[in-house]
């Protein structure tokens, strides 16, 4: 296979290869010890230390060096297991290059040219293999040249998909095609000579919907901050829709809150993502939904299948999915017909009858097995033909001691027997435990409410937290052992709370349940670090272990916190405030009058918000809560949202009773629909959050700058786009950044702090968009930027804040001109000063201010090459300036005049020594040679280490010459270069990571 071009300095080192074949630029060699007779004791020493190596690191047998005449140094370029393979690419490169690289005059031209053409063929089977992916192969990897082609983006940007549709400018259409990758989407038109072209980055997408116009049936909206854009399409209009909002949704998840929400293995490393994984996703995202499966279970397969089902004594037709640890069936009917069985329950597994038998004698007819024999043999390590039933379910309530005198339950002891008969009943027609079949029947009877003495036990089942209470024996206890006695910001919450968990409780009024109480949340906080303790667990904990034993709350609680209601109990409850959004258009649709009455529906927010987080215990009466609950084990967060519905629907003063038709009026409301519009509502949930963010960061940083308000803003939006360039296309000094990040504020500094801070690279990127002055070579204005860089990163994190890079911006166009000068002249400074006056001072000012404001004593004054290095920091500011010619004669007058200075005073420190003419003379000399090097970018003559001038005989001089002053009195303006970096930022540095990752 053909490889990126690497180094060997040594072609024949250690006498491991044999050449084959061979000519003025190219060789092909085999590995000694491969293909010789074995009693050779090279070989045999060779093939036993290429055996011994891990097996990512054993070398192929075969390679092909690039070489040039004259030179030391070598290319690998190709290598293969086998000699046929390394032959093909030899032949290629003998009838396709050989006779071409005889022109060159320059060899350094060969190495390059051979370089190039060897990395467009690894770009070109880079395409074949994901072309191959796809449904027309041919097709796609046409659109994939094109997509290189138009916009320019690093080869990492991949492609996901592509679409033909028109985009929509007021009542005008362009057709074109419209690409999305796994950071952008892009859209391309050419017509009648006219080409239009835009990317979006999906961190830019802020909402995203379906609409309809009179001129098109239904277009698809994309909002971003700044603009809106429509497109239409006459085919494939939903599946578009789709992955649109499943690109955006896991590219905001990943660059805004990856901490936050967390994402599947595969969708953690973008590259990997295609339009089938993204389709295997959707599937994945509703089965555990639908079934509230482990947030890590892998879906392996769905197949259509029919299963028998005795109490109708007839098959039902539905869909089966198998994860690591599942077999779920649902019919075709959401909510029919549901059906979980844990693959540990299995029994036997009959492949000649497609069979599955469970211990009570059910079976699924299949219409293939094959699928079903992979995922039973990953979740036991062997193939399995019979595996022992566990079925240990415990259904003795907690608290049997309250029972009796608990308020607000049912005094009724025969409408509770009614309904133990009944369950009874559907026990023995339809099955006891995880596997029992779920029909319309029960939905009925958990309406009515579950018996208490029933319910833990059902709540383990419908949650199915019993499975994981059976594979995971012990493990309560040993938490309990291990976080009872530590003391956290958890515990200290915990300890807060405890008391204000049903306090009319009987059972939350004495110290056995308090003592329950806080080992529950103790062992929950211990377990999972990331949520911690968040309010309103601890209303939920007290009512679980009211109806269970204390471990069986426990795992109750971990099935609600981390299945059930995925990412509520995060950091920011990003989960519940999805849902909020979600439940405000479900309003807007399915209650439109309430809609038309109140059409700021966030306001609800604060009444519905805590219906949410607590399933309705903190606002209806305690009986009528707990058949809520009943309702949310089995429904899941649907119930919630078709109660809240209801509740709204409903006149107010009727909310204080809990009727069965509250839950299923709005019965048409399925776990489908509230995935896809939880994934559309996420994004704008967490843009929300950004804006927040960006409104936090620039309140801190505006009381302090003399920038503009709309300037500083956009400033903002560079810094930010800056950070997650590199983060696109996987710039490692970027990675080892945000590693950087993480371990210094850890959980403790605020998402301000963790997210938004540039590296080296990304500094010196953005300080060469937004520097005032023109600038000169490049070479200088890199040290300048590094010089830059290390003096705002007084920490040694290796990271700039944006508060620390806007106050730098502020001095350069707002400040007066000896400020601009101090600046400059800081940046001359050796680093070893700066550290020792920051451990010498205690000042609360922001950095920069400190930087460039105090002032300077004689052990802080920079050494004569330094002065020189200033002065060639100058002479790099004025190239491409209309006065250049006077500002280059100006300072040189300067440097002349300083250089004396700093030679009198030299000279000067000598007991009796006096400057002569000569010396003075000599003086001028040195000024002169020092200007015409600065100018020429060439080295500084060697300085002595005891000449130094202050910074006050510097400004002196500059301000002498009036084109000087002129120049940095000159108001620049920030708002056109931030325009002219929007323009540059995007493509400047995608070229540079582009040409960073081909040098690698």
């Amino acid at each position: 296979m053909w490889l990126n071009p690497e180094e060997v300095l040594l072609k024949n080192a250690l006498k491991l290869w044999i050449t084959e074949r061979s000519n003025d630029f190219f060789v092909l060699q085999r590995r000694r010890g491969h293909g010789e007779p074995t009693g050779r004791i090279t070989g045999l020493l060779v093939g036993a230390l290429d055996t011994v190596l891990d097996s990512n690191a054993r070398v192929t047998p075969f390679r092909i060096l690039l070489q040039v005449p004259g030179s030391q140094i070598s290319w690998v370029i190709a290598s293969g297991a086998a000699i046929e393979e390394v032959n093909k690419h030899w032949d290629w490169l003998v009838h396709n290059l050989l006779h071409s690289l005889s022109v060159f005059e320059n060899k350094e031209d060969v190495a390059s040219f051979v370089k190039g053409k060897v990395k467009g063929l690894i770009a070109e089977e880079v395409r074949g293999r994901q072309a191959a992916q796809e449904d027309d192969p041919e097709k796609f990897r046409e659109a994939l040249l094109k997509f290189e082609l138009h916009f320019g983006l690093p080869s990492s940007e991949k492609l996901v998909t592509y679409y033909s549709c028109c985009c929509w400018k007021g009542r005008v259409p362009r057709q074109g095609f419209l690409y999305l990758s796994i950071n952008h989407m892009a859209f391309y038109s050419f017509l009648l000579g006219k080409e239009v072209k835009f990317v979006i980055p999906w961190a830019e997408l802020t909402r995203l919907e379906r609409v309809s116009t009179g001129l098109m049936t239904e277009a698809i909206r994309v909002n971003t901050r700044k603009r809106q854009r429509e497109f239409s399409m006459f085919l494939n209009l939903n599946e578009a829709f789709g992955v649109i909002g499943q690109l955006a949704d896991i590219a905001l998840r990943r660059l805004l809150d990856s901490e936050g929400l967390e994402l599947d293995r595969v969708l953690q490393q973008p590259t990997r993502i295609t339009k089938r994984i993204l389709e295997e996703q959707a599937i994945r995202e509703y089965v555990l939904a639908l079934f509230r499966l482990p947030r890590g279970e892998k879906l392996h397969e769905v197949a259509s299948c029919s299963v028998w089902t005795p109490h109708a004594r007839c098959h039902k037709a539905g869909t089966l999915y198998t994860t690591d640890s599942y077999l779920c069936f649902s019919s075709r009917e959401e909510g029919n017909c549901i059906l979980l069985i844990p693959l540990s329950e299995v029994q036997y597994l009959r492949h000649s009858l497609t069979e599955v038998s469970m211990n009570s004698m059910w079976y699924l007819r299949l219409t293939s097995s094959d699928f079903i024999k992979d995922p039973l043999s990953e979740s036991s390590g062997e193939e399995i033909e019979e595996q022992v039933l566990r079925n240990t379910v415990n259904s003795e309530a907690l608290m049997t001691a309250f029972h009796q005198n608990q308020p607000g339950t049912n005094g009724s002891k025969s409408m509770e027997q009614v309904k133990e008969r009944r369950w009874e009943d559907h026990f023995t027609e339809f099955g006891r435990g995880v596997h029992m079949f779920r029909t319309e029947k029960i939905q009925r009877l958990v309406a009515m409410g579950i018996p208490e003495s029933l319910r833990g036990e059902l709540w383990m089942t419908l949650s199915d937290a019993s499975s994981e209470l059976e594979s995971h024996q012990g493990y309560y206890t040993g938490l309990v052992q291990k976080s009872m006695g530590h003391s956290s910001l958890a515990t200290e919450e915990i300890e807060r709370d405890l008391h204000r968990s049903l306090p009319d409780h009987p059972a939350f009024q004495n110290p056995t349940g308090i003592a329950a109480l806080r080992r529950v949340l103790t062992a929950y906080a211990h377990r999972n670090p990331k949520i911690g303790y968040c309010q309103s667990m601890n209303i939920l904990a007290s009512v679980l272990l009211l109806y269970a034993k204390e471990e069986e709350a426990f795992w109750l609680l971990v099935a609600v916190c981390e299945r059930m209601l995925p990412d509520y109990f995060n950091r920011r409850v990003i989960g519940a405030q999805v849902d909020q959004s979600v439940f405000e258009e479900l309003i807007r649709e399915r209650l439109p009058e309430l809609a038309e009455q109140v059409p700021d529906l966030t306001a609800l927010s604060s009444v519905s918000l805590s219906w949410f987080l607590t399933l309705f215990l903190s606002v209806l009466p305690f009986h009528s809560a707990v058949c809520v609950v009943d309702c949310f084990f089995f429904h899941g967060i649907k119930a919630i949202f078709q109660l809240g519905l209801a509740a709204l629907d409903a006149n107010a003063a009727q909310l204080s009773f809990c009727d069965s038709d509250l839950v299923t009026k709005f019965g048409d409301l399925t776990v489908r629909q509230i995935e896809r519009l939880r994934c559309r509502h996420r994004i704008q949930v967490l843009q929300a959050h950004e804006d927040t963010t960006k409104e936090n960061a620039l309140r801190v940083v505006t009381p302090d700058v003399s920038i503009s308000a709309e300037n500083l803003a956009d400033v903002y939006d560079l810094f930010k786009t800056e950070h997650f360039i590199s983060l696109y296309w996987g710039d490692s000094s970027s990675a080892a950044a945000a590693e950087a990040a993480a371990w210094r504020y850890g959980e403790s500094g605020s998402y301000m702090e963790r997210q938004y801070r540039l590296d080296r690279p990304q500094f010196k990127s953005l300080f060469g968009l937004l520097v005032p002055w023109p600038g000169g070579s490049n070479q200088h204005t890199d040290t300048l930027a590094n010089r830059s860089f290390t003096l705002l990163d007084q920490d040694c994190s290796n990271l700039v804040t944006f508060k620390e890079f806007a106050f730098w911006l502020d001095t350069l166009y707002c400040e007066e001109l000896n400020e601009k000068i101090r600046l400059l002249y800081r940046l001359h400074i050796p680093p070893v000063f700066d550290v020792m006056f920051y451990q010498s001072t205690n000042q609360c000012w922001p950095i920069v201010s400190a930087l460039i404001s105090y002032s300077v004593k004689v052990s802080c004054l920079p050494p004569q090459r330094e002065f020189i290095q200033f002065c060639k920091t100058l002479y790099s500011m004025f190239h491409g300036d209309p006065e250049e010619n006077d500002l280059f004669q100006a300072i040189a007058t300067v440097t002349s005049l300083v250089l004396q200075i700093g030679e009198a005073s030299h000279r000067g420190n000598r007991p009796g020594s006096e400057v002569t003419s000569q010396e003075e003379a000599r003086g001028a000399e040195t000024a002169k040679e020092t200007a015409e090097d600065a100018s020429r970018g060439d080295g500084s003559p060697a300085a002595e280490s005891e000449w130094t001038v202050s910074y006050a005989q510097i400004l002196a001089s500059l301000l002498t010459e009036q084109a000087l002053v002129n120049f940095f009195e000159k108001p620049v303006d920030l708002s056109a270069k931030i325009a002219v970096a929007k323009e540059k930022q995007y493509h400047q540095r995608a070229g540079l990571l582009t040409l960073h990752q081909g040098t690698r």
